[in-house]
């Protein structure tokens, strides 16, 4: 059994995607959305291994340095950036890890990353 403990939060962001296909070419231009992100981490025991509010301020720390980059990134290229900052710290290293990210809670990716 893989016990975690999650945590949610949103942002409103700014991005582009320059090669959407034709149909949907809108999405070019610089455009808003809420997203929403829900982070998932493998917990050992089940005494406040990682406490939950200081796993949060930590995620939206990671944000905060993401959003001033985010240009044309996707929901994939967010998540894959907070895994790859969570697996770096110690106190997080070995531990399986999942990140979901929507634009405004309605369509996005779960990105599954198993401890390494």
């Amino acid at each position: 059994m893989t016990n975690f403990i999650w945590i949610t939060t949103r942002r409103e962001m700014m991005h582009f995607y320059p090669n959407a296909p034709k149909e949907v070419e809108f999405l070019k231009n610089m455009h808003r959305h809420i997203f929403h992100f829900k982070v998932y981490i493998q917990v050992f025991h089940e005494d406040r291994d990682i406490e939950f509010i200081l796993f949060k301020r930590f995620i939206e720390e990671l944000l905060d340095d993401f959003e001033e980059d985010m240009g044309s990134g996707s929901c994939e290229m967010i998540a894959n950036f907070l895994y790859e900052e969570i697996k770096e710290r110690d106190k997080y290293k070995g531990r399986h890890i999942k990140v979901e990210v929507s634009e405004d809670g309605e369509n996005g990716v779960i990105m599954d990353y198993p401890n390494q």
